[in-house]
């Protein structure tokens, strides 16, 4: 198994012909989400993939391997809804409030000018028919969201920090008299 530890974001600094020459590997969204998984690359070769942790993987990405071989990340086609404004009688606004409805149950989700694109559920699917958009099933390369918090780029390092869940970081931030702590851009610290 060839050991893949690094991770170029889409591939920024390589030579155009050493891209040309590199293997690729398809892959969905529930293992390019994972910082550890296991994958076949183009050549036949089983790749063992070690990221730091919260590490992801977009399509257009350039994994290293320790032998210095490079391996392209494409975003393999996955059953995805999508959800459009209704012919004739939906708005671009609809989408908006959909958007906001789906963030709000944390719903992973990639947004484009025209539509949404989700996971299959079939509860979500009711709901934003309900709104008037038009939802179809698909299979399509699928890139979500990586949240406000996340790093630069598109692709996360760490974990960021939403109301409602607690994190015992063990550690004290020195707060006082009941004064709750926000994460977030401008907290004062960093998040490992």
């Amino acid at each position: 198994m060839l050991i893949v530890n690094k991770l170029i974001p889409r591939g920024a600094g390589l030579a155009a012909p050493l891209l040309a020459r590199a293997a690729e590997v398809a892959l969905g969204w529930d293992t390019r989400q994972k910082s550890r998984f296991d994958a076949i690359d183009s050549t036949g070769r089983a790749l063992g993939v070690f990221l730091p942790r919260g590490s992801s993987v977009r399509g257009g990405d350039v994994l290293v391997a320790v032998d210095g071989s490079l391996i392209r990340v494409q975003a393999a086609p996955q059953a995805v809804m999508i959800v459009e404004a209704a012919p004739g009688r939906g708005t671009p606004f609809d989408l908006a409030r959909a958007a906001y409805h789906l963030g709000n149950r944390h719903v992973q989700l990639e947004l484009q000018p025209d539509h949404l694109k989700l996971e299959p559920d079939h509860v979500l699917a009711e709901m934003l028919a309900q709104i008037g958009l038009s939802v179809r099933e698909a299979m399509a390369p699928f890139e979500p969201e990586s949240g406000a918090y996340a790093a630069q780029g598109g692709h996360s390092h760490g974990h960021g920090h939403s109301q409602g869940h607690g994190h015992d970081h063990g550690h004290s931030h020195g707060h006082r008299h009941g004064h709750e702590h926000v994460h977030g851009p401008g907290c004062g610290h960093a998040h490992a």
